[in-house]
């Protein structure tokens, strides 16, 4: 853990919608000696099945987290003070080639956190949730997942493609780099195209929490259940913003009615304080259809969140 932090620009010199286009005005990673927590962006959405323009997400998220305040008072920590949190840039990544840019985020996501640095990465479409789950696992052994979608992520293939944004989860689990008794998807519905989808899901070992479930049962019985499933494991966490309701989330590829409000997705996220979190991921913004940064912001908080959970554990 460094020593001196350096924080986020000051709002009282520096107005917030002036200074630097970082992620909540954080340091540059070339601005600070080491980081504990880094934010990278990820511009690549050439595995989107519906509406593209994921790419152009992590800069959209940036402008939105502009408001972030350097005090969580949901967890009672100070995350920027805690640990050293900087903004990495965006890994860039080459947008005719799948093979090719899955390889990139990969190498990418084993150096930024070679050191024990935890990595929160901004999407991007869902297809980079493999590299990053990859490298995940290559430190610390097959991963839990928690997986915030409203989609299962678990096809086969798409048009004869083993590599999109609706196939991650399955070739990780093939791949065996996550913990098959550790698996979850949360607040998924909407159309399948069958019943086998479910079928093969179960098969794979996921747990289903949908977006009915988190309704009927609340925030704190979703979390338990949660918790309980994953225990002490190293878990991954990966967040497709359209996990949300459109209403909270109108700024993504593939928005299904019924969803999540902010609320619930950021009060079951502050319920994993104490799990052992080595990464996460908030992925699907598409800022075409966003307005007012409604998804912008909503994505903001939700990765403010998740540093503030990696700050906790760095620190802890």
């Amino acid at each position: 853990m460094s020593s001196k932090k350096v924080g986020p620009v000051d709002a009282s010199i520096t107005p917030r919608y002036a200074g630097p286009a970082t992620f909540a005005r954080l340091p540059r990673l070339d601005q600070v000696t080491c980081a504990d927590v880094v934010v990278a962006g990820i511009p690549f959405d050439s595995g989107v099945s519906y509406r593209p323009g994921a790419r152009f997400g992590p800069t959209h998220v940036r402008e939105s987290s502009r408001l972030l305040r350097p005090y969580n008072p949901a967890m009672d920590v100070s995350p920027f003070e805690l640990v050293q949190v900087a903004d990495a840039g965006d890994i860039a990544v080459n947008p005719f080639n799948i093979d090719e840019a899955i390889e990139t985020i990969e190498g990418a996501a084993a150096d930024l956190t070679a050191d024990d640095t935890k990595l929160v990465t901004i999407g991007g479409d869902h297809t980079i949730a493999l590299p990053l789950l990859r490298a995940a696992a290559a430190k610390h052994g097959p991963v839990a997942l928690v997986h915030f979608d409203a989609h299962l992520d678990t096809w086969d293939t798409y048009f004869g493609a083993a590599y999109t944004h609706g196939t991650p989860f399955r070739r990780a689990v093939e791949e065996g780099i996550v913990d098959t008794e550790a698996l979850s998807h949360v607040g998924t519905r909407g159309p399948l195209y069958g019943k086998k989808d479910l079928e093969d899901d179960r098969r794979f070992g996921f747990g289903i929490v949908t977006s009915s479930d988190v309704y009927y049962q609340g925030v704190r019985e979703v979390v338990d259940k949660l918790r309980t499933r994953v225990g002490s494991r190293p878990v991954y966490v990966s967040i497709d913003i359209d996990v949300l309701d459109p209403a909270h989330a109108p700024g993504t590829g593939t928005p299904e009615a019924g969803g999540m409000t902010s609320r619930e997705l950021l009060e079951i996220l502050r319920g994993f304080r104490g799990l052992n979190l080595v990464g996460a991921d908030v992925v699907e913004v598409a800022p075409a259809y966003d307005h007012a940064e409604i998804t912008g912001v909503a994505a903001a908080h939700v990765a403010y969140d998740l540093v503030s959970l990696l700050a906790l554990g760095a620190e802890g």
